[in-house]
């Protein structure tokens, strides 16, 4: 399992919480059906995406970027002691995460920035901490990027009906006054970079990462399963905006085919992130 990476002058770690089954590939991929499920299963299962069940395998997993200037973690994972409605998730307590970042050699006092593609559950969780009953950043010295979109987006729609994710994991956040609500194209130096990707949410984000060109990309839920590389327009039933979708998830991948960029997919499984080449009509993630 390839837990450090490298690109550029980057050094990347993953930060894995969970991986394995999650939901059945049919129905989760509104479009797919039986007989292209058959057509893929076999390449699917030899690069650990599917089950003999046929359920989608995927892999949970925080990304931390060493650029010459900052550490910086995108997507902070699912997270401890938080009510959740999938038993995997809901009121965790084991210390798999805390864990994998001490083998990185790292600490949470080392991260400078925590950048989110998007506010979901399994993205934003080790955002914030238990402390005493009270929900504190765990990352004490960094600052928290949000898209302004993105954060405006789950503000408005926590106020028609309370979203405990946004109350546990994003709002404390802004209330500890550590948050940043930036623009879809914000740069931070000359190493990072936001590519705006929406339709799985309207604010998506890719964090693009190098000095000259990207020579990283964290691609967040703009890509779930590798069956969506080989089919650009399936979509997830989780996506707020299905054809959206599609259509940015092809664009990215054009963007990238052929490139030296190496692509970082939140949920892959590992090893988790290669290179975009391309596959007739549609696309395939060469492992690195």
């Amino acid at each position: 399992m390839t837990l450090r990476l490298t690109a550029g002058d980057l050094t990347i770690h993953r930060i894995i919480e969970q991986e394995g089954p999650f939901l059945p590939a049919i129905g989760t991929l509104p479009s797919l059906t039986p007989e292209v499920l058959a057509e893929n299963r076999s390449w699917l299962q030899q690069a650990n995406a599917l089950d003999k069940d046929d359920t989608l395998l995927l892999c949970f997993q925080s990304y931390i970027f060493k650029t010459p200037h900052h550490t910086i973690l995108v997507d902070s994972c699912i997270g401890n002691d938080k009510p959740r409605g999938r038993p995997m998730w809901h009121m965790k307590t084991d210390d798999t995460y805390m864990r994998a970042l001490a083998a990185a050699g790292l600490s949470v006092n080392d991260i400078d920035y925590v950048f989110c593609t998007h506010l979901h559950v399994d993205h934003v969780g080790w955002n914030t901490r238990l402390e005493n009953g009270r929900w504190v950043p765990t990352f004490p010295k960094a600052r928290y990027v949000f898209g302004k979109q993105e954060l405006d987006y789950w503000t408005a729609e926590n106020a028609k009906k309370e979203n405990p994710v946004y109350m546990d994991s994003v709002l404390p956040i802004v209330e500890a006054g550590r948050s940043e609500a930036v623009t879809n194209d914000h740069a931070l130096g000359d190493h990072v970079r936001l590519l705006h990707t929406p339709g799985h949410t309207p604010g998506h984000v890719a964090v693009c990462f190098g000095k000259n060109g990207d020579d990283a990309v964290m691609s967040g839920d703009l890509i779930h399963s590798p069956l969506q590389t080989r089919y650009p327009e399936m979509s997830m039933m989780f996506d707020v905006d299905q054809e959206q979708a599609g259509k940015t998830r092809r664009s990215f991948l054009e963007r990238y085919c052929d490139t030296k960029t190496l692509c970082c997919t939140a949920h892959f499984p590992s090893p988790s992130a290669g290179r975009i080449k391309r596959w007739g009509d549609g696309f395939k993630c060469e492992m690195a």
